[in-house]
């Protein structure tokens, strides 16, 4: 099986970052539950990123932009990632209810 080597940018760093900041003020208890559990679902996508679906995103840019949704009813957030060879790149973490990314949001992340 084919191991992919996990990039994630800077951008993807600060948005896990808001994310579990905003969990903490509102549920402290299950921030660090949910922060390692999406940690886990970002990891697993060394070993198949393929079986990610694509993203609403992908239709504005190029390359192809997938996406991993995390969590359960209105908590799923979505890693918008994209596949170079053998690099996994997470572009944004996102809460999946907000508006899809513009093209020039994610144009300079590809």
């Amino acid at each position: 099986m084919k191991k992919y080597r996990l990039i994630i940018q800077p951008p993807a760093f600060e948005d896990l970052d808001a994310a579990y900041e905003w969990i903490r003020e509102r549920a402290p208890g299950a921030a660090a539950r949910w922060f390692n559990g999406f940690v886990d679902a970002l990891n697993s996508l060394t070993e198949s990123p393929e079986r990610c679906g694509l993203a609403p995103e992908n239709d504005a840019v190029e390359p192809e932009i997938r996406q991993l949704l995390y969590g359960r009813r209105s908590g799923v957030y979505q890693a918008l990632f994209t596949i170079t060879g053998s690099d996994v790149r997470i572009l944004h973490i996102r809460h999946a209810a907000r508006e899809t990314l513009a093209a020039e949001d994610l144009a300079e992340d590809t």
